[in-house]
C-alpha cells in the first residue's frame, strides 16, 4: 500500500526548510476562529453557512501572494476544506500545483471524556473511507489529536497506544500520519508528563516497522530538545510543534530552543488576520506571522 505515497512530497517534508500551517479548525472551533477573524455568530444561521465562511477565510490565506513554498512546507486541512475548491481545483491540488505545498487531513472526530488525566480520541468509524478520499484528492498525510492533562502513566499509555493503532491503519493506506499527543501547557506537572510520554512513545517505536513512516506533533517541551533523539528512528519524517495556546511571540521564542522541531501553528498564524482588512493589510499581517514562525522553525 506504500505505493500511494508521493516521493516528491515526501522529499519536500523531509528536506525543505519551512513550517506547516494548521488550518484544520473543525466544528467545535470554527465559530471561535470566525469570531476572532471578525465574523460574529449572528452572521450565519446554519452549519453549512459557517463552513462556507471559514472556507472563504482559508481560501484568502491560501491564495495570498505571501503564502508560498518559500517558507511553508505543508498545510493541515479539515475534511470539508479538502472537499472544497480553490480557483477551480480541489484544495490539495491547488496547494501542490500552484504553491508546491503538501496537504495533510485532520481525521479525528474530537476527544472522548477524560480518564486517567487524559483524553483519547473518539472512535473514527469512517477512517478507511476518509483515507480513500484523501488519496483521491492527492493528500500526503493525516493528523489526529489527543490531550494529556497530567503525568499519569496509564492515561498517557492509553493515548499513545490509540494513536499508534490509528497510525498503522493510515500507513497501510499509503499516507503519513502526524501523531499528536498534546500535553496541556497549563498543567503543573507538564515536564513529568512529557518525560513519561517520550518513554511510552519510544517503547512503541522500538517494536514499530521502520518502513511505516510517521510524524509527531508535540507541545513545545519544557526541557529543550527532549524529543530530538526520536530522529534516530528511520521511520520518523519530521517533528512539528503545536502552539498550544501560547501567543505567537512566546511560541516562537520557545520553539527556537528546540533543534529539528518546526512549527505547525494555527492560532499563532491567524491571530492578526481580520475579514475587514484590505488585501494589502491582510497580506502584510500574514507575511509578518509567516516570517516570525519560519524564523523560529529554522
Amino acid at each position: 500500500m506504500k505505493d500511494y505515497m508521493d516521493q516528491k512530497k515526501l522529499e519536500v517534508v523531509k528536506t525543505r526548510k519551512g513550517f506547516i500551517a494548521a488550518l484544520d479548525q473543525s466544528g467545535g472551533s470554527t465559530a471561535k476562529t470566525l469570531e476572532k477573524y471578525g465574523i460574529p455568530k449572528d452572521s450565519y444561521s446554519t452549519e453549512d453557512e459557517m463552513f462556507d465562511l471559514i472556507h472563504q477565510m482559508r481560501k484568502r490565506v491560501f491564495t495570498s501572494k505571501v503564502f508560498t513554498s518559500e517558507k511553508i512546507l505543508g498545510s493541515i486541512l479539515f475534511y470539508k476544506t479538502m472537499e472544497s475548491q480553490v480557483d477551480g481545483k480541489y484544495t490539495a491540488d491547488y496547494l501542490w500545483e500552484n504553491k508546491n505545498i503538501v496537504s495533510f487531513l485532520k481525521v479525528d472526530k474530537g476527544l472522548a471524556d477524560e480518564e486517567n488525566q487524559a483524553k483519547v480520541m473518539k472512535p473514527i468509524p469512517d477512517l478507511e473511507d476518509q483515507l480513500a478520499v484523501a488519496r483521491e484528492r492527492h493528500v500526503f498525510g493525516t493528523k489526529m489529536r489527543s490531550v494529556i492533562l497530567g503525568a499519569n502513566r496509564e492515561g498517557i499509555k492509553a493515548v499513545v497506544k490509540q494513536q499508534f493503532e490509528f497510525a498503522k491503519v493510515i500507513c497501510d493506506n499509503g499516507l503519513v500520519p502526524i501523531i499528536e499527543p498534546e500535553v496541556d501547557i497549563n498543567i503543573p506537572d507538564k515536564k513529568e508528563a512529557e518525560t513519561i510520554l517520550k518513554e511510552e512513545v519510544k517503547a512503541v517505536l522500538d517494536k514499530w516497522d521502520q518502513n511505516d513512516l510517521i510524524m509527531f506533533k508535540f507541545t513545545i517541551p519544557t526541557e529543550a530538545n527532549l524529543y530530538e533523539d526520536l530522529y534516530d528512528y528511520p521511520c520518523l519524517v519530521k517533528i512539528v510543534a503545536l502552539s498550544g495556546g501560547y501567543e505567537t511571540d512566546e511560541a516562537c521564542r520557545l520553539l527556537k530552543q528546540n533543534n529539528r522541531m518546526i512549527a505547525s501553528f494555527s492560532r499563532a498564524l491567524l491571530q492578526n488576520l481580520f475579514a475587514y482588512q484590505s488585501d494589502e493589510e491582510f497580506d502584510k499581517e500574514l507575511k509578518n506571522a509567516i516570517d516570525e514562525i519560519y524564523d523560529a522553525s529554522i
